[in-house]
């Protein structure tokens, strides 16, 4: 059974344990309530609340997620008191004397942790922002301020938006949460970037997943147990085309919950095992769900509802439950909940999965076929504007007082000022503009023939909370267009230095060389008396020069064409 009680004004969950005493304090914030050019601040202050602690004898560590924060720990009373207070208390007094250190752990856990088959779902489905943010990286590390995180902790690590749990028989001795008072945070609206599902997307994994949004139920959760089995069944035993199968079944805190399903698949099997997992969610659609595959499911979550630990390994999930305002079911509940699951409930779930599923598919595949419609990787509209031309290749950059249009071949990518999520700007001028919906915009100074006055507008009218300042790039690293792909310059293109240089240089030519021919043409006739032989060398001289002076104006000439 799990008690309610309370600790300093921070609701509190109790329930017993076999095992040593764990604790963990969750609040209602995450990378869901961030925004792009922020992002990585929720990340930055659980790092700092930590940072003080040191290396510690006992488990320690924290979580960010989308839609909470959790710091938790393992160890004796008299551990797990000093950690959760100076926890709160770091978080009401940040230790900005670690903020640089921290930002640079933070890099490199991002640069360093491996890509997985999932990890760009979330901003097909949401776009770059709230739930779509997991996708990108903590791009809002460099701009952060002591202020900033200090706002950002003054909202959302407060007594009314934390829920402490302990698995334990009672509340240590001495435990105190110096937290200041605030208000409950909701869970932020979700937002789509798919104008309609079932949608699916090319990714370079080698696996098929499946990523649908269904109503939170009892009936939901089973359907995800059934659904794992037959994908095992059907690709795995029978077909040996996969090595793994698995699904996963998370709410959300709104009253729905992310359903998910992958399969691997070898690069030359890869066809086969998108045709494999579709039939499956084909005869799932239609009601061919096996009574025995219900029963096993049913049976095996019984089987955990019957152990003794769980209330305790019930705690985390309970705490989101009371933040996010979900309800919570006693053990009585929750069977009673499975054993009322029907065929017919998972049909209908197979229903709502099918019809908000968003498929990831291995590279040169497509789900068209199977009445998946492909998610939008272009704009279907454009900006009004000034029109600039690529230097190599035939595309175009539009930029108006509303935003970027690139204008390429297989269709516009645009981005509004005021849908724009977030804008990298490096200090070679290059541009990166990342819209509400992921659409991404590159604006590259080198690769366009821009007016000078170009970038500032862009500049302008991104607001200004949402530029990212990029560190400087490598000259390697900026691109430049093919010489032999560069248009002609036209005389319109020349500098006015070398219209100007080929002006005078030209004027030279004709004096000198008039000079140099009079000369010459006077000394042919009358001839030279004895000792003004020298005066062929000034003729000499003089078509010498006439050639320098005439080389500028044959170099600048080859030069323009």
């Amino acid at each position: 059974m799990i008690q309610h009680l309370d600790v300093d004004g921070v609701p509190t969950l109790l329930a017993p344990t076999g095992g040593p005493m764990r604790a963990g304090l969750t609040f209602r914030v995450g990378t869901a309530d961030e925004t792009l050019s922020r992002a990585g601040i929720t990340h930055l202050i659980e790092h700092l609340a930590l940072a003080p602690l040191g290396l510690a004898d006992y488990h320690v560590n924290g979580v960010t997620a989308p839609a909470f924060t959790m710091f938790h720990t393992q160890g004796s009373e008299a551990d797990i008191s000093a950690f959760l207070t100076a926890v709160c208390g770091h978080l009401s007094d940040l230790p900005m004397e670690r903020l640089d250190v921290e930002k640079d752990i933070l890099r490199t856990e991002w640069s360093s942790r491996g890509a997985a088959a999932v990890d760009d779902i979330p901003l097909w489905r949401h776009g770059a922002r709230d739930f779509g943010l997991s996708s990108y990286p903590e791009w809002g590390l460099g701009g952060l301020t002591a202020d900033h995180l200090r706002e950002w902790a003054a909202r959302s690590f407060t007594r009314e938006n934390a829920v402490l749990w302990i698995a334990g028989d009672r509340v240590p001795a001495g435990l105190r949460l110096p937290l200041p008072s605030g208000v409950r945070q909701p869970v932020p609206a979700v937002s789509s970037a798919l104008p309609q599902t079932p949608a699916y997307f090319v990714s370079g994994a080698r696996a098929v997943v499946l990523d649908s949004v269904v109503r939170r139920s009892a009936a939901a959760a089973v359907f995800s147990g059934v659904l794992e089995r037959e994908l095992y069944r059907s690709l795995r035993q029978e077909s040996g085309l996969s090595y793994t199968t698995t699904t996963g079944y998370e709410p959300r805190g709104d009253g729905y919950a992310t359903l998910r399903a992958l399969a691997d698949a070898l690069a030359e099997k890869q066809d086969a095992v998108l045709g494999g997992f579709v039939d499956v969610l084909a005869k799932l659609r239609v009601g061919r769900i096996e009574q025995a595959d219900l029963d096993a499911t049913v049976a095996k979550r019984e089987d955990v509802l019957g152990t003794a630990e769980v209330d305790a390994a019930r705690l985390p999930g309970y705490a989101l439950n009371v933040l996010t305002g979900e309800p919570n079911l006693s053990i009585d509940e929750h069977r009673a909940e499975l054993k009322a699951v029907s065929l017919a409930d998972l049909h209908e779930v197979a229903g709502e999965v099918t019809s908000s599923a968003l498929l990831m598919v291995p590279g040169g595949l497509t789900a068209d076929w199977a009445g998946f419609v492909a998610a939008p990787t272009h704009s279907s509209d454009t900006v009004e504007g000034t029109t600039y031309a690529a230097k190599q290749g035939a595309g175009a950059l539009r930029i108006g007082v509303d935003g970027v249009t690139y204008l390429g071949s297989d269709g516009p990518l645009t981005v509004r000022y005021a849908d724009c999520s977030a804008m990298l700007a490096w200090p070679d001028g290059a541009r990166q503009l990342i819209g509400s919906d992921a659409i991404v915009l590159h604006v590259e100074p080198t690769m366009f023939n821009l007016h000078p006055a170009a970038l500032p507008v862009i500049d302008a009218q991104v607001p200004a909370d949402r530029h990212i300042a990029m560190p400087a790039r490598k000259p390697d690293a900026i691109p430049q267009p093919s010489v032999a792909d560069q248009p002609a310059r036209t005389p319109g293109d020349r500098p006015w230095w070398e219209i100007a240089a080929i002006v005078i240089s030209g004027v030279a030519v004709l004096l000198t060389g008039a000079v140099s021919l009079l000369v010459t043409y006077v000394m042919v006739a009358a001839g030279t008396e004895p000792g003004e032989e020298w005066l062929w060398g000034v003729v000499v001289a003089g078509w010498l020069l006439t050639v320098i002076l005439a080389l500028p104006i044959v170099l600048l000439w080859r030069r323009r064409r």
